[in-house]
């Protein structure tokens, strides 16, 4: 049963109380799960033929010049190689759990037909599942290999996940923008 509030610029309420156009859990699943297993996927298989391939370890591989290089690295910490010692593996692993729990909220708080949110949660959540099986699987670190810079001015050595986290995360924060913004808007034409 629908209730349907008496002013035009109400929005639909379900029996639960959310908008009518929220579905949790109904976001476009494909979109979502589909994102998920193909960059896992990619990462998973870009790691193993890194462990593989390009032995031994810090080692620098040339793939376009000096500018991007494969590199096997493995990092114990986060990003940046941000790292709390011996404990590292296993905070990173709670912090990481947790970010999911945060993530499938937002993922079941997700508008049918917002497909830029849900890619946006899709690609960190998989980044973040991708970098989670390193830290369960090796207890040496997270394995890196994208090396990119220019001589001895290096950024951070990455992988897929670690990508797919950053695109994620940036797509995420544009969607928080203009959510923001459509909000400031309709409290403004409110007020008027």
């Amino acid at each position: 049963m629908r209730v349907i509030a008496s002013n035009a610029n109400s929005v639909r309420k379900m029996p639960n109380g959310q908008p009518d156009d929220v579905r949790p859990g109904a976001a476009n699943p494909w979109i979502f799960w589909c994102v998920i297993i193909v960059v896992v996927a990619l990462d998973v298989t870009s790691k193993a033929m890194a462990v593989y391939s390009l032995t031994p370890a810090y080692t620098p591989h040339e793939i376009v010049g000096n500018v991007v290089r494969f590199t096997l690295a493995y990092n114990p910490g986060a990003a940046f190689g941000f790292n709390l010692g011996s404990a590292s593996r296993w905070i990173f692993t709670a912090l990481t759990l947790v970010a999911l729990g945060v993530l499938a909220s937002l993922y079941r708080s997700t508008r049918e037909g917002d497909y830029t949110r849900v890619l946006a949660v899709a690609l960190v959540s998989a980044g973040a599942i991708g970098n989670l099986i390193d830290r369960i699987r090796w207890s040496v670190g997270v394995v890196d290999f994208i090396d990119v810079g220019l001589g001895d001015h290096r950024f951070w050595t990455f992988n897929v996940a670690d990508s797919a986290v950053t695109v994620g995360a940036i797509l995420l924060g544009w969607v928080f923008l203009q959510q923001d913004r459509e909000a400031a808007r309709v409290a403004a034409a409110g007020d008027v």
